[in-house]
């Protein structure tokens, strides 16, 4: 296989890369879903893409080869904790110092086509992300009935911190976080922790 190149992308060539990135949605889905909800899926997707690259901060990282085999993108977090409404319980106080100090980036997605390498890959984009925006922790939302998203996750080094609602819906979330590199190594302890004794399951 190709080596795979990481490649940063700004909010412009993010749109102009919209039916790739769609196509790459489907890809790193369970394709044994029907036709019509991949569609429906693939659109729900590009619609929230849509939505994210609008935001303050708005950053992406793609990996390729001689073609699109992955992305990650997101944004930073504000200091003022807005974007932990909803969390169930108190906030970790290390979650809490690092958000009030702007080491906070909600990655929003990390798709990465299936491939012998998909785990690398994976952890290369997150880390890429994260250091670019010397970001200390990922945060991150997934439906908590999307088992195959928190399974690709947990396996991809994040940590479940608990469950968060969202004003706008009646869908309960697992909260993930990322702890990046050698910085992070006793905070990651601490997170763990954190988040067995919350959520053991």
């Amino acid at each position: 296989m190709d080596a795979v190149r990481l490649r940063r992308v700004n909010r412009w060539l993010a749109q102009g890369l919209g039916g790739e990135l769609g196509d790459l949605y489907v890809d790193s889905r369970e394709t044994s879903a029907p036709e019509a909800y991949r569609s429906r899926s693939r659109q729900d997707f590009l619609n929230r893409l849509t939505g994210d690259i609008r935001r303050p901060g708005f950053a992406m990282v793609i990996a390729e080869t001689d073609h699109l085999m992955g992305c990650a993108f997101g944004f930073p977090v504000g200091s003022d904790s807005f974007w932990w409404l909803g969390f169930d319980g108190a906030l970790p106080q290390s979650m809490e110092q690092l958000t009030a100090s702007g080491g906070v980036f909600a990655i929003t997605s990390i798709l990465v086509r299936p491939h012998p390498q998909d785990q690398d890959v994976a952890r290369r984009l997150q880390e890429r992300l994260l250091s670019d925006h010397q970001a200390s922790l990922g945060a991150t939302l997934v439906d908590q009935d999307d088992h195959p998203t928190l399974a690709s996750l947990r396996s991809w080094g994040w940590l479940d911190v608990g469950e968060m609602w969202r004003p706008a819906g009646p869908t309960m979330f697992r909260a993930l976080v990322f702890p990046l590199g050698e910085r992070t190594t006793a905070r990651r302890e601490g997170l763990a922790h954190d988040a067995w004794t919350r959520w053991p399951g």
